[in-house]
């Protein structure tokens, strides 16, 4: 066929053209060149025609030139600042998916939290981990998520069982659109036996992580236009109070950064957030690869293919790995954040100065901030202090405050004060003119809730102020404050249910 078709040339046989100027001959090669184009354009055209056929298992039956232009679109429009990644429209999954449970979200959410679920031998973290999230959650940040839960076992009576127990436990969310249960027959997966051993890893154990790389891929595509964020998390994990909050918050905080995934935390595939236009994208790259490696090993590849090279882990973690043994045989697995805070507190932005002179790097800021590190002073004098100015004033809620390490350097005679009327001292730092006393610290500790209603206005500062000799060093681990700011934080996301 590209023989005769080389033989039809434009040009004709004898190398002549003729035009309203009379004959012209062919320039010298024009034949053979055309004929080296045609077999080229061609050739190319059928090598994709013939791969997509035998992709046709795992593809949408539609014209070859609309899955073309799906997948590999010429430039950008011009003036937009959008790549093709952004614009989605990849290349689909042929994937049919059965909705066991809830009820489809009307409007799109501020978040979609994805996570598959299988038959474990030693019992199921699954009912624990979706009171968690919930639970830990306020009205208002339920309203703004949707929790897509994929039943990835194929054995029907344990997915029966668990629809029921999913029921009883969460009919409210299930009405509101708050939570949805689905599930993929197994003729839409690829082979899951007889697999490359990259990593000469055991057969099983190859099928296990290949199987669950396409339960995420189908999870995720699913899941990829039911909010404009999505977080992957496992069915074997616990959450921080008002984790949504504080993801919202970090995203506020990297506006002016092109981040391809953010992570909530360090362990496996818990806790990693993604934009949705690049979710479809990770899912087809997850099925792409689906047996080469596991899927934790398979994300860092992709976010750095999205040219992001460093990690961007948020710290203290917002999930916490609790089950005790592995879905794959019931493996022993006690694997735990140490940066995780159940009570996450979102301390808003702020300066911190102290008088207590720091123990080499411990310095005060690491009380504020979340994670594992902590102030560490030398012995303070009565008078002494630890300062925190707020960048900008806000009804503060709550204040926690725990000192001491592993039963030492605790901070015996202090008194916790809320400051208004923000100033400069002699030594250039902020403080404020007026103080009002919140209590005392009780063998180390602090904790009071509930202060709006003692103290209804904007606050700047808050202080430590050491009431009595101390003997030993000081260490603060923590102080956590919340802010008024849950409504603020609903008008902002302007997702409905």
């Amino acid at each position: 066929m590209l023989q005769k078709m080389c033989n039809s040339d434009p040009w004709g046989p004898t190398s002549r053209r003729v035009t309203e100027h009379g004959v012209t001959p062919a320039p010298p090669g024009t034949t053979e060149m055309r004929c080296y184009l045609t077999h080229f354009v061609l050739g190319g055209f059928l090598l994709i025609t013939f791969y997509l056929m035998g992709q046709s298992n795992f593809l949408v039956t539609q014209p070859l030139v609309n899955v073309l232009a799906r997948t590999w679109p010429l430039s950008k429009s011009e003036g937009s600042s959008e790549s093709w990644v952004d614009g989605g429209n990849y290349l689909p999954l042929n994937v049919s998916y059965q909705l066991l449970a809830g009820a489809l979200p009307i409007k799109q959410k501020f978040l979609t939290i994805g996570m598959a679920s299988v038959k474990r031998k030693k019992g199921s973290y699954l009912l624990p981990t979706l009171e968690s999230i919930f639970s830990q959650s306020s009205s208002e940040e339920r309203a703004a998520m949707v929790v897509v839960v994929l039943l990835a076992e194929f054995d029907p009576e344990w997915r029966g069982a668990m629809v029921d127990e999913i029921r009883a436990a969460h009919p409210s969310e299930l009405d509101e659109g708050q939570l949805l249960v689905i599930h993929v027959p197994p003729q839409f997966y690829p082979p899951l036996t007889a697999l490359k051993r990259n990593y000469d890893d055991a057969p099983e154990r190859v099928s296990f992580r290949s199987k669950q790389n396409v339960d995420y891929a189908f999870l995720m595509h699913y899941s990829s236009s039911r909010g404009a964020y999505y977080l992957q998390l496992e069915d074997d994990v616990s959450s921080a109070h008002s984790f949504l909050t504080t993801i919202h918050r970090s995203i506020q905080e990297r506006r002016s950064v092109d981040w391809a995934m953010l992570e909530f935390s360090s362990l496996g595939y818990i806790g990693k957030l993604y934009k949705a236009a690049h979710v479809p994208l990770l899912a087809r790259f997850l099925f792409l690869f689906y047996q080469e490696m596991p899927c934790d090993w398979l994300l860092t590849h992709f976010r750095e293919l999205l040219v992001q090279r460093e990690q961007i882990l948020i710290k203290p973690s917002l999930f916490q790995h609790m089950g005790s043994f592995s879905s794959f045989k019931g493996n022993a697995n006690n694997l735990k954040d140490k940066f995780f805070e159940k009570d996450v507190y979102s301390n808003p932005p702020a300066d911190v100065y102290t008088d207590i002179a720091v123990f080499k790097d411990h310095v005060p800021r690491l009380a504020w901030e979340g994670g594992e590190g902590y102030f560490w002073g030398r012995t303070p004098e009565r008078g002494s202090y630890l300062m925190v100015v707020l960048r900008a004033p806000a009804v503060v809620t709550s204040v926690k405050v725990e000192t001491g390490l592993e039963g030492k350097d605790i901070l015996q005679f202090a008194v916790v004060e809320l400051g208004q009327n923000v100033e400069t001292t002699v030594r250039g730092e902020k403080s404020c003119k007026d103080f009002k006393p919140l209590g005392k610290m009780n063998d180390g500790m602090f904790e009071k809730k509930d202060l709006e209603l003692e103290f209804g206005s904007s606050s700047s500062c808050l202080r430590l102020r050491v009431t009595g000799k101390q003997k030993d060093w000081i260490a603060i681990m923590k102080i956590r404050i919340t802010v008024k700011t849950e409504a603020q934080l609903h008008t902002s996301l302007g997702y409905g249910r």
